[in-house]
């Protein structure tokens, strides 16, 4: 089965590049829109922030190339999910519509990214 084989990891630059992209884009329709800003900055630092814990996280991972450091990679990799979402919630206690547009920002930010990683790596040539 050619689908379930193993594949190179693919360069993260592009997916990157395509949930920067939509950052920009949903910054275009916030002003547009003529809605809250802060909600357009809470999502773009959440999902910059997201981006730089997974940088330095990769960094570990491939400076200790063994159980250890995928450990802490994995960890940290929940760990990002569980800070993003105790910073909403903190937000929404005092200000729900700023929380949601922090959230939708950060999700199809995150979901360009995944996509684009997706493909990018499904597209790549199988290994035997």
């Amino acid at each position: 089965m050619r689908l379930m084989a193993p594949r190179p990891m693919p360069n993260r630059r592009v997916p990157v590049l395509a949930g920067g992209a939509v950052v920009c884009i949903a910054l275009l329709v916030f002003l547009a829109a003529g809605w809250e800003i802060r909600g357009w900055a809470l999502g773009a630092v959440l999902w910059v922030a997201a981006q730089a814990l997974g940088f330095l996280l990769g960094k570990v991972g491939i400076s200790q190339p063994n159980v250890h450091g995928s450990g802490v990679v994995a960890f940290g990799m929940m760990g990002r999910g569980i800070l993003l979402m105790v910073v909403l919630i903190a937000v929404a206690v005092s200000n729900p519509s700023l929380a949601l547009a922090g959230a939708v920002v950060y999700a199809l930010a995150y979901t360009a990214e995944l996509g684009m990683g997706l493909s990018l790596y499904f597209s790549g040539e199988a290994r035997s």
